[in-house]
């Protein structure tokens, strides 16, 4: 792009000079000093780094992926390369939503679908990753402008949309551009990380809909609690079976606000929670460790509550009962798939733990240890003896009953002194 401006510049300089009649040269003035300021631009922006085409695992500085890929070399994930088939949806790119948008741009994530309405305010740098510089531009634009810096391998898809734009944002999640072959909508996960009730119904309702899982966050007013909890439809609670008080009795919760009055927000807690989030989601997608189905955050305390929540049978959702029938209509087809992939890892378990061994390592058992050969290592001079045992001589340790008694020792005494008397 540099290279390209400054040549425009020398072609516009020999335009110039070509020119027999000076009243063209303010023309061609302007727009050099316009392909100047171009320039300067190109200098003073960041060196974005060129595309990886594959993951390795190679350890050297120039290796972007090298420290996630060892998470496989460690056992920890089973193919971490897998992560860029995924395609990840953020609704909300606010305090939580921008920095999950983040952490998984850097962990390589394939897609990200990120979601906003709101344009950047400086009442945002309280917050982590928006710059000052940002204010004014909409949330979406600015956060592809970060995200491409960090990770251009990351594919990003904006969306500006409102509550108002459920069909948008319906057909939007079931776009399969990015991955044909996946059945339902378009999307491996969505994340929830909007600060309203009425948004959580929306997205609740379009995950349940398309029988999509997710996973909802959420900060509390105060800036010292929030919490991260996974949704699948049928198998788990909907947002809707235990609706919050607000939800549940109507009020409009914009009502609720009042003017002049604002949520607290803290980094810290929005990193948390936002960190907590993203550690569920990479579990969740690469099949390791145990995914949180709930999990709350205290800072006052530094209490991390779990639980488990069914589905409600009177759920006021039509479209979760339908899921929740479903997922019972398949417990027999679940159930033997199960025991079908139970027996397959009893058989990987009782196959070889290592295919190679580089260092040529054996393991024997305790009981075919063989004592070794003391002439072989330990052989003393012909005419030479031990007047103490060697280390590879086993001594039986004196039992208590074959210890002397100091009485009896005594006693034996006494008897020798009485007959030296008498």
């Amino acid at each position: 792009m540099e290279a390209e401006l400054k040549e425009m510049l020398s072609d516009l300089e020999s335009l110039k000079r070509s020119l027999p009649d000076p009243s063209h040269h303010a023309s061609i003035d302007k727009m050099q000093l316009r392909v100047q300021n171009l320039t300067n631009l190109s200098e003073s922006a960041p060196v974005r780094r060129s595309k990886v085409k594959d993951m390795s695992a190679e350890v050297v500085d120039s290796n972007p992926y090298s420290r996630l890929m060892a998470l496989q070399r460690m056992g920890i994930v089973q193919n971490y390369e897998r992560i860029r088939e995924f395609s990840v949806a953020i609704v909300g790119i606010g305090g939580v939503g921008s920095v999950a948008a983040e952490m998984l741009t850097r962990c390589g994530i394939g897609r990200l679908l990120l979601y906003d309405y709101d344009k950047v305010e400086l009442a945002n740098m309280n917050r982590l990753f928006f710059r000052p510089e940002q204010v004014g531009m909409t949330k979406t634009d600015a956060a592809v402008q970060t995200l491409s810096d960090i990770n251009p391998d990351v594919s990003y898809t904006l969306n500006i949309t409102t509550l108002q734009g459920f069909e948008t944002f319906m057909s939007s999640l079931k776009n399969k551009t990015f991955c044909p072959s996946k059945e339902g909508s378009g999307v491996d996960l969505v994340l929830s990380c909007v600060d309203n009730y009425e948004a959580r119904m929306v997205v609740n309702q379009a995950c349940n809909e398309l029988n999509q899982t997710w996973m909802e966050s959420g900060v509390s007013e105060d800036a010292v609690s929030g919490h991260i909890q996974l949704l699948i439809p049928g198998e788990t609670a909907c947002f809707a079976c235990a609706p919050p008080l607000v939800v549940a009795s109507g009020v409009d919760e914009r009502t609720l606000k009042r003017e002049g009055v604002c949520a607290a927000s803290l980094p810290t807690t929005m990193g948390v929670v936002a960190g907590l989030l993203v550690q569920n989601t990479l579990k969740y997608l690469l099949k390791f460790g145990h995914v949180s189905p709930y999990l709350g955050y205290n800072a006052l305390k530094d209490f991390f509550p779990t639980m488990e929540m069914k589905p409600n049978p009177q759920c006021s959702n039509a479209a979760c009962l339908e899921r929740q029938k479903e997922y019972i209509l398949a417990k027999p087809a679940r159930d033997a798939a199960a025991k079908a992939k139970e027996k397959e890892e009893v058989l990987v378990m009782e196959g070889p733990v290592h295919d190679d061994n580089e260092w040529n390592i054996s393991v024997v058992d305790d009981s075919e240890l063989v004592t070794a050969d003391v002439s072989s290592s330990d052989a003393l001079p012909e005419g030479l003896v031990r007047e103490l045992p060697s280390a590879d001589e086993f001594q039986r340790p004196t039992s208590p009953e074959e210890t002397t008694n100091p009485m009896d020792d005594l006693e034996d005494l006494r008897k020798q002194l009485d007959a030296l008397n008498n």
